[in-house]
Formats: C-alpha cells, structure tokens, sequence
C-alpha cells in the first residue's frame, strides 16, 4: 500500500489529544455532502484500535461498532478517508459481516470487497477491483466467492488457516498478485459478528437507516435507493423472535467441574469442565398509567419465561416509573413474573443506574415502555427497548422492539 508522505489530516492528528479526531472530521465532512452517510455513521460505537489496517467495522451482541488506527487513517487523503467511511457502511447495509457464515474468510472478504468497490468513488488506487481479476462487476459477494474459489492462482497466496491452498499452473500470462488482492479495512472483526443471529442484525441495520434517512431524502437515488429499499419495507420478523435472538447474545458461557469427564491436562483423578450458558438479564417494566396495556404486558412476559426456561439464569426484574417501586429478583426454574401496576410518569435514568450497580453487571437490559421520559445519555449495556404499539423509542442508542396490539 502506498502511503503519502504528509497530509494537512496526518499533521492534525499529531497535534490533537483526541486519537480520533480524523475520524470525527471526514463524518463531520459526509455530514455536509452526504449526509446519509454521516447519520448512519453517528451510529456507530466507536473505538480506537491497533491493528495495521485503518478502519474496521462490525456488529457485536447487537452493536454496530466501527473501529479506526487514527495514525493510520490519518495518512490518507480526505476523500480518501470518506471513501473507506462508504466503505465501511457497505459492509453493513449489505450485511456482509454475518452473511460469511462457515466459508473461507479470507476468500469471502475479498469477494465482499469486490462486491462493493466498482461504485466508490476515491478509493485508495490498491483497493481489490474485478476487472484486476478479470472479473465482472455487479455480482452479488456470494457469486464472487464462487468463482475466487476457481482461481487457481489464489492457492499461491499468503492467507490464513486453510485459505491456503497449492500453487497450480492457471496457464494465464498474466498471474494474479497480492497487490490485485488488497482488502483496505480489517475484517478481522467480522468473527464478532457470528454472535448476533442474520434477523436480529438486519434490525439493527433497518434502525439505523430508518434515523439517517431523516437527514436528507434527497439523496437517494440510483445504487444507494436500490441498497436502502429492503430495510424500509416493515419488518417480517415476528417480535418474539427478535426477543429471542437478542437474549441469546446476551447469554455466556461459563465452566463448571464435572465427574463425567477427565481432565484433559491431569489424570482421571481430577474432574473435568463442562460448559454451560448463564442468562443475567435486568428487565424493567414501566408500571405509568400511559403503559398499562396488560394484554401486551403478558404477552411480553410470557415470552420472556418460555426464553428463559432450560437455562440457567439470573434475571432480575425493575417495576419502575419516576422511580423504582418494586425489584424482583429470579434464578433457576421456576421463573415467575408478577403483575404490578404503578402511575405517574417515567424516568428511565433510576434503572440505568441501578442496573450499572448490580454485581456482577448484567449482560443486557429489556426496558418495557412507551419510551417518554428523561434517559442517560449512554450505557454501556446493552438495551433493547420493547416498545408499546404507540410509543418511541426515547434516545438513539439501543435496539428497538415494537409490540403489537395482537399480540397473543
């Protein structure tokens, strides 16, 4: 990769105290030429990192993350910087992250790229392309991932686990390089997505999209309408299933010793570890009298006891409206989730606050609500806010679930 000597970006980051100011200036400036792009970015968790490459992106437990080397990315240009950004968001309005599923990383990364590249402008000049593979563009990444694995000259590069394959004669003139191969962001954290379900992603992704819209409806036309178009249709997931799925990211696995099997590094004498899965959740219910739909409150509660039968678990329950009124506390079976009805209005900074208290600290919090009131600003666990028919979803952070007035 050819690196400019100087950029005014490179200079500025050696003279910030903030690490990702570079960052922060090419969403300021996709925020005034694009601003869908810069809406959908101010979504992202963001964190330093690193790694050789400049930038990463991935969606972890539910989380759209985006991670940036700033001493790297600030060597770029600034178009360059705000085409790696579109890069980037690529990625994930295509949901390439959880789409590799068991294929060859690195063949799938690069099949991701080319799948992308062709309508990005700016692009560092060693970004992958599929005329250097003297391939066709508009392929879908699946379809790139299947004709990379008939390229016999991939076998002679340097890859990772069984990427690596031997060199054969392809009888080209013209071999393929690893210059040709470049993947510009890290997908390394792509394994992190593995650990959200497809559906619970593609919520996330349609939440996002449907917040940067607002931004500027004038732009989208052409590649972007046509990428944008399945996550404004509503959403065929059913909410139980979403519940369900967000639950299962939030699940851990711990070790405990057992008889039934030896320990591997000592003799029979010593028990060996069985992995189990351990539920700690914090649900709070809004008990004000806008919430008091009690159809849609068992139906919440119902669901959330089938999820959490088979396993082992600590959930603990926050009745709550201006204040918190009632704590409940489950573990083990049987779980058994009381009626409780309040009034008043709805603060939900108390349970935040209560929740960051609790040891050891849940792994994600269910919030039941119409979602009026005053909220924390962040939190660093988390959220999916599980919505009444006619509610909204209170701050910008978090997963959203809306209940329907059927539900059974």
């Amino acid at each position: 990769m050819t690196i400019p000597f100087s950029t005014p970006s490179a200079r500025s980051a050696r003279m910030s105290p903030d690490p990702l100011r570079p960052l922060q200036d090419a969403i300021v400036r996709l925020l005034k030429s694009r601003p869908f792009f810069g809406q959908f970015l101010l979504q992202f968790k963001r964190l330093p990192f690193a790694e050789n490459k400049a930038v990463a992106v991935t969606i972890a437990d539910a989380i759209p993350t985006l991670l940036v080397n700033p001493q790297r990315f600030a060597l770029f240009a600034p178009t360059e910087q705000e085409a790696l950004l579109e890069h980037l968001i690529k990625h994930i309005l295509h949901l390439h992250p959880c789409r590799r599923k068991e294929r060859r990383a690195r063949i799938w990364d690069l099949a991701c790229d080319l799948a992308i590249n062709p309508g990005i402008a700016n692009l560092p000049r060693e970004a992958a392309l599929p005329s250097r593979l003297r391939l066709p563009e508009g392929l879908a990444a699946e379809e790139y991932y299947a004709r990379l694995l008939q390229l016999p000259e991939l076998g002679r590069l340097n890859g990772t686990g069984d990427d690596r394959r031997p060199p054969q004669d392809s009888g080209e003139q013209n071999p393929v390089t690893e210059d040709q191969l470049e993947i510009i962001d890290d997908h390394t954290p792509w394994q992190d997505a593995d650990r959200t379900p497809t559906a619970l992603s593609e919520q996330v992704v349609r939440q996002m999209v449907s917040k940067a819209r607002q931004g500027d409806q004038d732009e989208h036309e052409g590649e972007l309408a046509t990428l944008l178009e399945p996550f404004l249709t509503p959403p065929s997931i059913p909410w139980q299933q979403i519940l369900r799925q967000f639950v299962g990211t939030a699940e851990r696995v711990g070790k405990s010793p057992t008889w039934s099997r030896s320990h591997r590094r000592f003799d029979r004498h010593t028990p060996g570890l069985r992995k189990k899965q351990y539920l700690n959740l914090v649900v709070a219910i809004d008990v004000s009298d806008s919430t008091d739909t009690q159809p849609l409150r068992e139906a919440f509660a119902n669901e959330l006891l089938r999820i959490a039968q088979g396993r082992q678990s600590r959930i603990t329950v926050l009745y709550t409206g201006s204040r918190i009124q009632k704590v409940a506390a489950f573990s083990g079976q049987p779980l058994v989730v009381d009626t409780y009805r309040g009034g008043g209005f709805t603060d939900f900074r108390p349970a935040f606050e209560y929740a960051q208290q609790l040891q050891p600290r849940p792994a994600a919090m269910i919030y039941l609500t119409d979602g009026f009131g005053p909220a924390p600003a962040s939190s660093a666990i988390p959220t999916l806010w599980v919505l009444s028919p006619d509610g909204r979803k209170p701050v910008s952070w978090g997963l959203e679930l809306r209940l329907q007035n059927h539900c059974r």
